[in-house]
């Protein structure tokens, strides 16, 4: 499904990924987890190309992402959803517009787009709210209309950064709520998912990723890495399960 060979990427002489190896399965549910500043954000991004890698080599269903053109990747892009910090939807769009917007580039009729948008929105809670502007929208409904467009496209892959970074603590649940329903249901897709939510990720990954200055310094599947952590990482996260 996917696979990162020895990913690279520094600003300056900042090294923000250092050598980065990762693969995945069709279907699999990956967490990656680590401090703030570890390069989370930068390697999630970096799969699809939103930030351009330095060196190293990512495929996804055989196709070498990093070798592509612009119009080449953006066809691949179709496939990859991603799911923002900071929901990155069009404020003068409603929520339906902003969910069909991808199908209508894709070539779709409005009607259609419409009829599989709402759909979307249904999956995330939030088809009586299709008409509304996203400025009527609390955080966690943006986040979820986020989560919507990222869906409509029935990709393989989804991309998660920190999904719930820009939600109050009361919106938080909601979100997780809405993602644990989507990954139960979705089972041929596989995510990533960038998260400091530790029951969370403890609940539905299939492999938890601990990152330290820009490289995996531990894997493993949740139960092993979070009850017998060999990283200072993992022992940090086994100390707020613990504590909770």
């Amino acid at each position: 499904m996917l696979k990162v060979i020895n990913l690279k990427k520094k600003y300056d002489n900042d090294i923000v990924l250092d050598g980065i190896n990762l693969e995945i399965k069709p279907g699999e549910i990956v967490a990656i987890m680590g401090p703030s500043g570890c390069g989370k954000s930068t390697f999630i991004r970096s799969i699809n190309r939103l930030i351009e890698p330095d060196s190293g080599e990512i495929y996804f269903k055989g196709i070498a992402i990093h070798n592509l053109n612009s119009a080449e990747l953006e066809e691949v892009r179709q496939d990859i959803g991603f799911v923002f910090q900071h929901f990155n939807l069009i404020r003068r769009l409603t929520a339906k517009q902003n969910v069909a917007l991808g199908l209508v580039k894709k070539g779709l009729s409005i009607e259609e787009a419409y009829e599989r948008a709402i759909l979307a929105l249904k999956d995330v809670g939030l088809e009586k709210m299709a008409d509304y502007y996203i400025d009527k929208l609390s955080g966690g409904e943006k986040q979820r209309v986020g989560i919507a467009r990222a869906l409509v496209l029935e990709p393989d892959l989804i991309l998660l950064d920190e999904p719930t970074a820009s939600l109050d603590p009361i919106l938080i649940r909601e979100v997780l709520d809405v993602l644990e329903n989507i990954i139960q249901e979705r089972k041929n897709t596989s995510m990533i998912i960038v998260t400091h939510e530790v029951t969370f990720a403890r609940r539905v990954a299939d492999r938890i990723y601990f990152m330290d200055r820009g490289k995996f310094i531990e894997s493993g599947p949740p139960e092993e890495v979070f009850n017998h952590p060999t990283s200072w990482i993992g022992k940090k996260y086994k100390n707020i399960i613990n504590y909770n």
